[in-house]
């Protein structure tokens, strides 16, 4: 299947949580700027974000969380583009709006045949929609359609989940932050659906490390390649 070459590109604890609890108050972009022994060397995480690829996938719960929905500044428009899961939906036309002033192209995926994103006329922003979610699908439009070539994936544990048992990660590249975070209900790097017995260790997926990098202030980036048997 063609599709484009991803990488799960995120920020961890050392018990690789990517949030600070079960709550959307709870925000691990918010929250770990304010941790002494953390805060100190967390933009180095960001400083790396701005060197990935030109189109990053992402959920819109996470769009809402941020706050898309209610900013009102005038964007500084930039040659990114956001592929958005979003079923709910989180974002509302006021997000989409704004998103479409910043980014270079928007590409929603939803099944909600009622999606704000429908009814509006952006120049900018399509609408994928489907029967139910499928990754395998929207990575192959995303190749042939939309012609992406790399792409960077952001999203929650939850769809990160699906991602992995699609085997559809190429690689993963993530900054682990000096923090313990706990809680078995707190989001971690890949959640989703467990496997129940030995028929389904082939869900899983082996890594071949690239790099080991000791950054400043004790947060390390840890990229590997995913290993492919086919």
């Amino acid at each position: 299947m063609e599709k484009p070459i991803t990488t799960l590109f995120m920020l961890m604890s050392i018990d690789g949580k990517i949030t600070s609890g079960n709550s959307d108050m709870l925000d691990s972009d918010k929250d770990w700027r304010t941790i002494e022994g953390v805060k100190e060397g967390i933009q180095q995480y960001y400083d790396l974000e701005q060197c990935t690829d030109l189109w990053s996938l992402n959920t819109g719960r996470v769009m809402a969380k941020v706050g898309m929905n209610f900013k009102t500044n005038e964007p500084k428009k930039t040659p990114v583009s956001f592929v958005l899961i979003d079923n709910k939906p989180h974002l509302t036309k006021d997000g989409i709006s704004y998103l479409s002033k910043w980014l270079k192209q928007v590409v929603i995926v939803t099944t909600n045949k009622n999606h704000p994103a429908i009814s509006m006329s952006l120049d900018n922003v399509k609408v994928e929609l489907q029967d139910e979610f499928n990754v395998l699908d929207i990575l192959h439009r995303l190749k042939t359609v939309y012609h992406v070539n790399r792409l960077t994936i952001q999203s929650g544990g939850k769809m990160n989940g699906l991602f992995l048992r699609e085997k559809c990660f190429d690689y993963i590249d993530v900054v682990v932050a000096p923090l313990l975070v706990g809680g078995k209900d707190t989001s971690t790097l890949i959640d989703g659906e467990s496997i129940t017995t030995t028929n389904e260790l082939s869900l899983l997926s082996a890594c071949r490390l690239i790099e080991c990098q000791q950054l400043e202030n004790s947060f390390v980036r840890l990229r590997y390649e995913v290993i492919h048997n086919h």
